[in-house]
Order: C-alpha cells, then sequence, then structure tokens
C-alpha cells in the first residue's frame, strides 16, 4: 500500500491563488496540488503551465485541475477566491459581497467529506475566517486566517531596512484586524533581543517620527501597492507557503495568524490577528502578549471596529 501523501486544495487561481501555486512548488512543500476555480480555462493553464516548470523544481509535485471532489482527501483547503480589493476600496468593504461567495465554496466542499484545515487568504480576511469556521463547522482550531501575517513581513522588512539589519533577526508584531485599525506591538519589538528603543539610543539624528511613519507604511502598503499595480500578491503568497509548511511539516511555528479568541487578550468570538503556534492540527495555541495600555485599548479598538462590520452578516 502507498504511503499516504500531503494533498493541498486552492480554491482561486487569480493573482493570489497563482502567486502562492508557484511559490509552493519552487519550496517543494506538497505532493499534491490541486487547482479549483469557476474559470476552468484559467486553472487548467495553471496546472499545464505549472507542470512544465517540473524539471526544475526542487521536489516532485502532482499538480491537476480538479473540482470540490478533490477536497476530500486534501489535508489542507486554501482558499483565495473572492472579489478582489479595488483602488479606494477597505478590505471591509469587501465583506458582504465574498461572505456569500464563501457559503456557496464552503458546503460545496464540506458536501464531499473535507476533515483536515482550512486557511483563508481573501479580503477581509478576519470576517471571511470566522464565516468559514460558521459555515464549515469545523472546530476553532482547524480554521486558520493569514491574519497579519503578511503586516507582520511588512514592519520586520521595514524595520531591517530603517536599521540595517538582516530582516530576519527582526523580531516584532502586527496584531488586530488585517487593515486600518491594526496596531504594531512595540513593547515586544526587538532586534536580536535588543528592543526597538535600546537600538534608537545609539543612533546619531533618530526622530520618533521615523517610526511613526514607518507603522504608516506598513499599513498603507496594500493601498501603494494596488495604486501602482492593481493588486498585491507576491507577499501574501509567499506568507501563505510559510503557514502552509508550518502545517503540513508539524513545525510548532509562532506566526501572526487570524485565530478564534476565546478569552485570550479579554475578547471573545472573534478571527483576529494574533501570534499562534501552528502545526499539523491547525492553531494548537494562541500567544497571549503582555501588552502595555496604549496596546490593549488600540487592540480592543481594532476587535470592535471587526464585530461592528460583521454584526449585520451574522446576525444572532
Amino acid at each position: 500500500m502507498l504511503n499516504r501523501v500531503n494533498r493541498v486544495a486552492l480554491i482561486g487561481t487569480g493573482f493570489v491563488g497563482s502567486s502562492y501555486a508557484f511559490a509552493l512548488l519552487n519550496q517543494g512543500i506538497t505532493e499534491e496540488l490541486v487547482l479549483i476555480d469557476i474559470n476552468k480555462e484559467k486553472s487548467e493553464g495553471d496546472a499545464m503551465d505549472l507542470n512544465h516548470g517540473l524539471p526544475f523544481a526542487p521536489s516532485r509535485t502532482k499538480i491537476w485541475f480538479g473540482s470540490y471532489k478533490d477536497c476530500d482527501q486534501a489535508d489542507l483547503v486554501v482558499i483565495t477566491a473572492g472579489a478582489n480589493q479595488k483602488p479606494g476600496e477597505t478590505r471591509l468593504d469587501l465583506v458582504e459581497k465574498n461572505t456569500k461567495i464563501f457559503k456557496g465554496i464552503v458546503e460545496e466542499i464540506m458536501s464531499c467529506g473535507f476533515d483536515g484545515i482550512f486557511l483563508v487568504a481573501t479580503n477581509p480576511v478576519d470576517i471571511l475566517t470566522y464565516a468559514v469556521w460558521k459555515f464549515s463547522g469545523l472546530p476553532k482550531e482547524r480554521v486558520i486566517g493569514s491574519g497579519t501575517i503578511l503586516d507582520t513581513a511588512r514592519f520586520r522588512f521595514l524595520l531591517g531596512d530603517y536599521f540595517d539589519v538582516d530582516t530576519r533577526n527582526v523580531h516584532a508584531y502586527i496584531i488586530g484586524e488585517h487593515g486600518d485599525t491594526e496596531l504594531p506591538v512595540w513593547s515586544h519589538a526587538d532586534i536580536a533581543g535588543t528592543s526597538i528603543s535600546e537600538w534608537t539610543k545609539n543612533m546619531d539624528g533618530f526622530n520618533q517620527a521615523d517610526l511613526d511613519q514607518l507603522f504608516l507604511n506598513v499599513r498603507d502598503a496594500a493601498y501603494q501597492i494596488i495604486e501602482r499595480k492593481g493588486a498585491t500578491y507576491y507577499g501574501i503568497a509567499m506568507g501563505l507557503v510559510r503557514l502552509t509548511k508550518a502545517i503540513l511539516r508539524n513545525e510548532n511555528s509562532v506566526l501572526t495568524v487570524s485565530a478564534y479568541l476565546d478569552g485570550e487578550y479579554g475578547q471573545n468570538d472573534i478571527f483576529v490577528g494574533v501570534p499562534a503556534v501552528v502545526n499539523r492540527k491547525g492553531i494548537r495555541e494562541v500567544v497571549e502578549l503582555e501588552l502595555n495600555e496604549e496596546e490593549k485599548e488600540k487592540f480592543t479598538h481594532s476587535v470592535q471596529v471587526l464585530k461592528k462590520t460583521m454584526e449585520p452578516v451574522f446576525k444572532k
């Protein structure tokens, strides 16, 4: 009998989905990848194109265009389908139309007997992750949103650039809504174990306004990129691959994902971006950072904005 292999089902092969598939193939993370999209010709073309790159890939991956039926044996279903964010439109503006799209998708997947983990990337990601949890009936630890994984990556990159240090040695988190109310956790930001405030003491001509602007560039990065090229997809695709690797390889990695809070940070019944330990079972646990008073207030505000936006869609 053949050994069981990892299967990832990708729902949606637009900019984000196809970039994720390409990055996944390049890193050799899964043995099987099935592409599912309402645009059959586009997905078939993507499958053909990706297969032609297999001679250059680090390991063999079986890639094909499929249907929801292929989700029955999937370990992970990654959803990138949905309406895109348009110039001038916030992520929260997308909530109603994408919630309707997701209801149909999730019901189709669950009717095929899927019993794995959902990974959601479509915006507004925190609300749509909650929707997937509600529509699927799966345990909360097996529904994960990309959350603030990309915002955290942007934060680490810009801090590394500012202090001229490798971004991989920067440890800092963005938490809250993946959107306009997100916040930086300055109280826990460090480079190689040394706090950011200590680093700034040794800098000639340091100006606090530089760090304030740095965070604004993190928060508004999507708007800046959309204005220039119409959509963001490379960064989030890499983030989704990182999450896929943490799940399939049972890494117990700490990543800032959209996780369900059940009392953590004083919040309940919400999916929102926080650091969490991710492994083969999904979210093992939420990492509860000790926030200062200002950070607590901003995080609470972020949660309240999400709940207010969700209220018309998820009426009791």
